[in-house]
């Protein structure tokens, strides 16, 4: 079944079956319609132009095809051969062109029409629909690009993160095998049990990285309640033991803000990103400060929401990038970075309704401020 199926419906004499075996002639695929409610069933799937008796465009019929037409994506703009009568202005014809106006893209061909020209509209409306066609697929392999981009970086970040956790699993299960030897030579019942306890909150530290670390990929595929507190503390412990290990002071400042709706696998993951980026940047030591609080942002009316702060005392992003930052692929990490991070941080905080800002000095260091509407527009 072709996309660029030309629908005839022309439901008076034999009007129909004639344009469909003219068209069919010079080798293209029509077919016929009795009605412009069958029409709009059938263009379901795929439609290349609609030729289309004047007398068949009802007020009902014409309803129909305008609310097909409004419905289509944003590349299409299907073409509608409209075969109308002749003659001068009239009330009645200006009453038809005004019933005509919702179908968008209508090309008018009076009656009687002869076969070349009929042949020749037809085969310009096919041209420009394949056009169309094109820049639909040219979308869809561009979304598909962009979606394995998200995935990389992704993948990208639980590999920054490995490392990590490896060292924060590897801490508490040292202790547990260091405390499993104490209670085998234990003196008493009383000191045995109080090594076990100890072991079972090492056990409960395991626990509790390895969840948070699974909620990076577990994540919903329709908006929910999210605070975002929450999420940055579960992010900051995953990287509790390199910001120990960095001498990096750790200051936030959470106040009792009040949820936004979101996707918190990808708030998530846009925190982990401005953290991850805030760490590297400060290799010998620094001050991390991330602060979060309830306020409102004047744009599109008074928006209530959360204001997250991200700043570092490291080594600020170059003046040479700093205008390209957030495009894909910019990266001032050029042997270990992907060069996705802020731009996926850009997408997430986009989709999200909200916005990115960030000032950054060479040798000082670098703030991001993201602001999340309460109810964003998710898109």
């Amino acid at each position: 079944m072709s996309d660029l199926r030309i629908i005839v419906v022309a439901p008076s004499g034999r009007d129909g079956p004639i344009i469909a075996q003219l068209l069919t002639r010079v080798g293209l695929d029509a077919i016929e319609q009795p009605n412009c409610e069958a029409a709009c069933r059938e263009a379901i799937s795929g439609v290349g132009a609609f030729v289309v008796a004047d007398e068949a465009l009802t007020p009902q019929s014409t309803a129909s095809m305008a609310a097909f037409v409004a419905g289509q994506p944003s590349w299409s703009d299907l073409p509608i051969i409209v075969l109308t009568s002749g003659g001068e202005v009239s009330a009645y014809s200006e009453a038809r062109r005004r019933l005509r106006e919702p179908l968008g893209n209508v090309v008018l061909v009076e009656r009687p029409v002869r076969p070349e020209t009929l042949i020749s509209t037809v085969k310009t409306a096919v041209r420009a629909r394949k056009r169309q066609y094109d820049v639909r697929d040219h979308l869809k392999t561009e979304k598909l690009a962009s979606d394995a981009l998200r995935r990389s970086e992704k993948l990208a970040i639980v590999g920054r993160l490995a490392a990590s956790i490896a060292h924060e699993i590897n801490n508490p299960l040292e202790a547990v095998t260091n405390l499993h030897y104490l209670m085998g030579s234990a003196t008493s019942l009383e000191e045995a049990k109080s090594f076990l306890a100890s072991a079972d909150q090492e056990l409960a530290r395991v626990v509790e990285i390895t969840t948070q670390t699974l909620r990076f990929h577990r994540e919903t595929s329709t908006p929910t309640q999210t605070e975002v507190a929450p999420l940055l503390n579960s992010v900051l412990k995953l990287y509790a033991g390199r910001i120990a290990s960095s001498r990096i002071s750790l200051h936030r400042d959470f106040d009792d803000s009040v949820p936004i709706v979101g996707f918190p696998g990808e708030l998530r993951q846009l925190f982990a990103n401005l953290i991850s980026n805030a760490l590297d940047a400060m290799p010998r030591g620094g001050r991390l400060m991330i602060r979060a609080q309830s306020t409102s942002e004047a744009r599109n009316g008074l928006r209530p929401g959360i204001k997250v702060v991200v700043a570092d005392t490291g080594s600020g992003i170059p003046v040479k990038v700093r205008a390209k930052i957030l495009e894909p692929f910019v990266s001032t990490k050029p042997e270990t970075g992907t060069g996705l991070g802020l731009w996926v941080s850009s997408e997430i905080v986009a989709k999200h309704g909200g916005t990115l800002r960030f000032r950054s000095r060479v040798g000082t260091g670098t703030v991001f401020r993201i602001f999340l509407p309460a109810v964003p527009p998710i898109r």
